[in-house]
């Protein structure tokens, strides 16, 4: 179980900030090197230890990158990073877990490496299928392949969307990099904000892939990739992987043959992931609250590696003593596992004070990411430079409300509703929408999950872009999409529901954003296709075993801890009303869109 830890053949390389340009039309511009600058350059943070461009010869492709060295701190990792033969040529953001694997096969194919990097694996894999690598690999990325050969570029993004990309097409030019603002920073591309990111900012409290908050700018959204070719340009997204899929197949197979004990082997498979999570040459921290998901990772972590682990818990002087101070339990656990710890305590003070740079830090407007920020705020001042994180539990093992009350919802719609269930509900926002939403899993989701519903945009952002903003959206066809094709059981809707819209547009996106601003990597052991695909048929027989086995690593006091959820105290901090969740986080969406002002992003 004790993962290597440099040295040898466990070699990869994080390129934290990408960009790639293809002028692929005979009467599009050359590409400039000072714009390809500038937009790399925008992303020094992601990637502060290094950096590097490349343009064509005949000025129609440009590839940059930042670096952050986690792993490979030497030279050999350098991008953009070219095969033997100089055919290929990569930029590329992310870790293949697998890497070790597919080099023995590629070398007994006859591939010749000259780096012991994860991204030279790309390359020959490139060179050997083409699109059909996309299932083979393990891991969290982002990258852009130029061939040469077939004058094409090659452009993919992992299952879950872990690693950003987004690209700009403006007819003749594409520009590709790993956040919105790097491709505002080189200066060519239109700043108008798009009504339906807006739009889809109000409704979800975050913009749904594939828009984005600028009309000219859209996601490559998770699990697809592209191809743009010289003469005709992009072609139509090819999808690899979706959740929804993978929970379709498990309810198909259902059954286990030979499995005799399924907690063990749910235990193993998410001990394998967390051993993949750990490989590093630079020490690795773990964000631990009270929770379940963070509590048991810590657990896991701490047995599977031979170095201490460092973790990392918020305290805030507005919860001391209440039920959502988790720093005492987390303190109490650390304790136990001899971890090195550390408790972060953030004020008011210090929050007003890091507001323009955490605005400034949005890639887009957000509700969330404000804890992210300052637990990897509290892991760079600890000198360290990646951490893993327990995001995705919830989502994996059907943890939130939403897995009970949305399909309670879609079954009780169209049923009149008894006078007491009426008066519990009338005083909520959403209330009066109930009857029309929760006839199908994507209107109840939007119920569930939404901050404001289509009927109130009008009054927030005018008739003419509420109007504009939502025809192009279409929230009902983004959340449909999540959940095609049919996972065919409730706890497969959901599931399929919440780490595609949810999980994937705000959690890892905020988790990106408030982590790369502080120079940190943050790792998600629970957020693994390969996880997945192996533990999906058990969790759609038994959507309790997730929870049981992860509950059985710990001791009775914390185990039996009722769930907080990671918060920050906003409502004290920034005086928001005080009568309810969705009532603040209405308060403070409009606060990121109005006081910031939408320009900002």
């Amino acid at each position: 179980m004790l993962p290597p830890h440099g040295g040898g053949r466990t070699r990869t390389t994080h390129m934290c900030g990408i960009a790639a340009f293809f002028a692929y039309r005979s009467s599009a511009e050359p590409v400039r090197r000072e714009e390809l600058t500038a937009i790399t350059e925008h992303m020094r943070a992601r990637g502060p230890d290094g950096g590097g461009t490349w343009i064509s010869d005949d000025g129609r492709v440009g590839l940059g990158s930042r670096r952050l060295a986690i792993i490979d701190l030497s030279d050999q990792g350098a991008q953009p990073m070219f095969d033997v033969g100089g055919e290929l040529a990569i930029v590329f953001n992310g870790e293949i877990y697998n890497h070790q694997e597919l080099r023995a096969a590629l070398e007994r194919g006859g591939a010749r490496f000259h780096s012991q990097t994860d991204t030279e694996v790309l390359l020959h894999l490139y060179r050997r299928d083409g699109e059909d690598m996309l299932p083979l690999l393990r891991g969290m990325y982002a990258f852009a392949i130029w061939d040469s050969r077939a004058r094409r570029l090659f452009v993919a993004r992992d299952p879950y969307g872990i690693k950003p990309i987004y690209y700009a097409d403006d007819g003749g030019t594409i520009r590709f990099a790993s956040a919105v603002k790097a491709l505002l920073a080189g200066g060519a591309i239109s700043r108008d904000v798009d009504p339906a990111g807006v739009a889809g900012f109000f409704l979800t409290g975050s913009v749904p892939e594939p828009f984005s908050i600028r009309k000219s700018i859209r996601a490559v959204e998770a699990g697809t990739s592209l191809l743009v070719d010289d003469g005709h340009g992009r072609r139509e997204a090819r999808t690899h992987h979706s959740v929804a899929s993978v929970f379709r197949q498990a309810e198909r197979q259902r059954v286990f043959a030979g499995l005799t004990e399924p907690a063990t082997f749910l235990r193993e498979r998410v001990e394998e992931s967390v051993v993949h999570h750990l490989v590093s040459d630079v020490p690795v921290g773990v964000f631990l609250s009270s929770g379940i998901d963070s509590s048991a990772l810590t657990a896991m972590a701490a047995r599977a590696t031979r170095r201490p682990i460092h973790t990392f818990t918020l305290a805030f002087r507005e919860f001391r003593g209440r039920a959502g101070d988790e720093a005492p339990d987390a303190e109490r656990f650390a304790r136990q596992l001899e971890t090195l710890h550390t408790t972060r305590t953030v004020s008011r003070e210090e929050f007003q004070a890091d507001l323009p740079r955490i605005v400034d830090a949005m890639d887009q407007p957000t509700i969330d990411g404000v804890n992210t920020w300052f637990v990897s705020k509290a892991v760079r001042e600890a000198g360290l430079k990646v951490a893993l994180s327990g995001l995705g539990g919830d989502e994996l093992f059907g943890s939130y409300p939403s897995f009970r009350n949305v399909p309670r919802l879609v079954r009780i719609a169209g049923v009149p509703i008894v006078a007491r269930v009426a008066r519990l509900v009338r005083k909520h926002p959403k209330a009066a929408f109930i009857g029309r939403l929760a006839l199908t899993y994507s209107g109840a989701y939007l119920l569930q999950r939404g901050l404001f519903l289509p009927a109130e945009l009008p009054t927030i952002l005018g008739s003419e872009m509420a109007e504009e903003g939502l025809r192009r959206l279409d929230i009902i066809d983004v959340v449909d999409r999540a959940m095609t094709p049919d996972p065919m059981s409730e706890f497969g809707r959901v599931a399929s529901l919440e780490a595609s819209l949810y999980m994937r547009n705000q959690l890892l996106r905020d988790t990106d954003w408030a982590s790369m601003a502080h120079s940190v990597e943050v790792r998600t052991p629970l957020v693994d296709a390969a996880l997945l695909r192996q533990i999906a048929p058990l969790l759609v027989q038994d959507r309790s075993a997730g929870k049981e086995t992860f509950a059985a690593e710990l001791p009775p006091w914390l185990r039996n801890r009722p769930k907080t959820g990671f918060f920050v105290p906003m409502n004290e901090w920034l005086d928001l009303p005080d009568d309810g969740t969705t009532t603040r986080m209405r308060s403070w969406a409009r606060r990121v869109f109005d006081s910031f002002g939408a320009t900002r992003f």
